[in-house]
């Protein structure tokens, strides 16, 4: 019998991640901060805070769940206390533990202090085998721990493509969170320039999601008159999305740190033009000027560059490499492959 246990937070990305693997499983348990409704998972909410308290009651409640449920892999999603906490309970377990980066844990947690470099650290030194959704992801894992000889699968979560073919609008299409990381208040200046030199005005720039900054940027959209040309969605399903991304003809993802965007994986396949912050990951899927934009100054008029380029050509393009790399089946099949190995091993 296959029993995963599986850490992290209650985030989408993780219950994406336990659709993409549960039929390999007979059973799964997820360990995370909050129970999410309307979902079936068997689940434990432990509290995953960096202090005392946690560090000792979370501990023990990981290192008894591991004897009770006896899972045949244990998989930890991020690299910070989720993985410190598992990883601590585990030491003495010879069951396989996998940990998977996710991008801010490596690409900016360690650089905030000390201590939490040296978590990260302990996390990269005391799982067994490790996955990332982005090659330069995977060289930053292996600069801290450079004393050791770490193989990284490279593997994303895959994207659920709704096979809508809706005529193209008008749309520049924002689905990030409303958090200063992804410079959504960069998105609305940038758009207000290009609608100020261009000679269409039926632009719309559409906002889903949310987050601390929504009020500030919907008072940011008002500031600059904007309402009329502005959507402010909030939150969305996964219809409305694919809807959203099928009528887009561009994308735009700017954030000032990141790996592989999900959501610019399904802009890809949606046929929208990707116009993206210059970062490793970005350039691991798109070529400035060939299948997308990369934005090197926020200042520049970078939605004008995006709509010189041929859609129809850039979508068939990026459509190609979204069936090579960026399916839930091909990826799929990555992260049974190493579950497979592992379980051989053991």
């Amino acid at each position: 019998m296959k029993k995963l246990m599986i850490i992290g937070s209650n985030t989408i990305h993780v219950y994406n991640y336990i659709d993409l693997v549960k039929e390999y499983f007979d059973d799964i348990l997820l360990i995370t901060n909050e129970k999410r409704e309307g979902t079936d998972v068997k689940t434990i909410e432990l509290d995953f805070h960096l202090k005392l308290s946690s560090r000792i009651k979370t501990v023990g409640r990981i290192n008894k769940l591991i004897k009770e449920y006896s899972p045949s892999v244990i998989h930890v999603h991020q690299a910070n206390s989720y993985a410190y906490y598992t990883l601590i309970a585990a030491r003495k377990s010879s069951v396989p533990k996998i940990l998977t980066a996710w991008g801010s844990d490596i690409l900016i947690s360690p650089k905030k202090s000390w201590l939490l470099k040296k978590m990260v650290q302990f996390n990269l030194r005391h799982a067994d085998a490790f996955t990332s959704d982005a090659t330069f992801l995977a060289v930053e894992m292996r600069k801290l721990v450079s004393e050791k000889k770490i193989e990284i699968l490279i593997a994303n979560f895959g994207i659920e493509f709704l096979d809508l073919k809706l005529p193209k609008e008008n749309i520049i299409y924002s689905n990030r969170l409303h958090k200063k990381l992804y410079r959504i208040d960069k998105v609305i200046l940038g758009f207000k320039k290009f609608l100020e030199n261009s000679k269409d005005k039926t632009w719309k720039l559409i906002i889903a999601a949310t987050g601390e900054e929504t009020d500030a940027l919907k008072l940011l959209v008002e500031q600059l008159g904007l309402n009329a040309h502005v959507q402010f969605a909030g939150w969305v399903n996964k219809e409305k999305n694919a809807e959203y991304y099928s009528k887009a003809k561009l994308f735009v993802s700017i954030p000032e740190s990141d790996a592989t965007a999900i959501s610019l994986l399904e802009a890809m396949a949606y046929g929208c033009v990707p116009v993206l912050s210059d970062l490793p990951a970005n350039r691991e899927w798109i070529e400035d000027g060939k299948n997308g934009i990369i934005v090197n100054l926020l200042e520049e008029n970078f939605f004008e560059r995006a709509i010189k380029l041929e859609i129809e050509e850039l979508a068939s393009y990026n459509r190609k490499i979204i069936e090579e790399k960026g399916t839930k089946e091909a990826n799929r099949k990555k992260f049974i492959k190493l579950y497979d190995k592992l379980l051989q091993k053991k």
